[in-house]
């Protein structure tokens, strides 16, 4: 009995299947289209290989032997299994199964990617989403290393190598503490704050460098005291009476019932930023992270 796997090969299972289930060798071999002398041969090839007759055959048709009940059952077994392989794996040849790595701005996972995630898992919940947070330029530079499946970030220097689709609109406002002489505007132009003092993000996250070029421009210098990490912590220090900050609008708007700061549009044509979505190529994407980009590019 040793080495089954090698000698019983699985078209020769399905026709003693068939066999067994039709009763008699000729229905079995016009069932499964082929010569009823190449079923018989197969039935031979396994009885050789177990040492043991597996059916009995009479004149209208054929008996199982006690032992080929026995093969019929674990053939059964591993063409139900082969059938639950071929379903899983159809999963994730559709995209409804398998893992999905995202790199994405601060900006993108603060404001849009937490609902827009859950509705999406609620639809496949069989798919892992991996999300690293990174900023815009770091978000393109994993990608140009394959370091994930897709990236989400702002238009910046060097998205022009990928495909990329629109994602969300993100809109720039102005969070002053409340006490701040113009925490009461409707909207205002950036250079009306260009003297104030900023409270800023580290690093080079692509509103850092938005904001530096659109101060270069107006010639000006913004004038930052107070650098930190994170969107939550910028918010924390402007409602401290540290400064004031640019920050994404729906961001600021998740902290306007619970610290002392108001928030107010800027209405300077660069404020309002597209939010892409951005990979090597569509037809590198596997069927999951197609599926997911697809389902994010709708939100908009």
């Amino acid at each position: 009995m040793d080495n089954l796997l090698r000698k019983l090969d699985l078209t020769s299972l399905r026709l003693f299947v068939a066999v067994c289930q039709e009763k008699n060798i000729a229905r079995a071999a016009e069932r499964e289209l082929i010569a009823p002398s190449a079923v018989s041969r197969r039935i031979a090839d396994i009885e050789s290989v177990i040492g043991l007759p597996v059916i009995q055959r009479q004149s209208r048709g054929i008996t199982v032997t006690p032992v080929g009940e026995t093969v019929l059952r674990h053939a059964l077994a591993i063409f139900s299994n082969l059938e639950s392989l071929g379903a899983e794996l159809s999963q994730y040849v559709s995209g409804a199964k398998g893992n999905v790595r995202i790199v994405a701005n601060l900006s993108s996972i603060v404001q849009f990617l937490p609902e827009d995630v859950a509705a999406y898992q609620r639809i496949f919940p069989e798919v892992n989403i991996d999300i690293e947070e990174h900023n815009s330029v770091d978000v393109v530079r994993l990608l140009a290393e394959r370091a994930a499946d897709f990236g989400i970030c702002n238009a910046i220097p060097g998205i022009e190598e990928f495909e990329h689709v629109h994602y969300r609109t993100d809109r720039l406002s102005v969070m002053f503490p409340q006490s701040h002489r113009l925490s009461s505007a409707i909207k205002l132009p950036f250079s009306d704050v260009l003297r104030e003092s900023f409270v800023g993000l580290r690093g080079d996250s692509a509103l850092t460098i938005l904001l530096a070029q659109e101060a270069a421009a107006l010639g000006a210098k913004l004038e930052v005291k107070i650098r930190v990490g994170s969107l939550d912590a910028l918010c924390r220090m402007v409602h401290a009476g540290l400064g004031i900050a640019v920050v994404p609008h729906q961001v600021g708007e998740l902290y306007i019932n619970t610290l002392n700061v108001s928030l107010v549009p800027l209405s300077d044509v660069w404020a309002t930023r597209q939010l892409i979505i951005v990979f090597r190529a569509r037809d590198q994407l596997n069927a999951t992270a197609a599926t997911l980009v697809n389902f994010l590019a709708q939100q908009s």
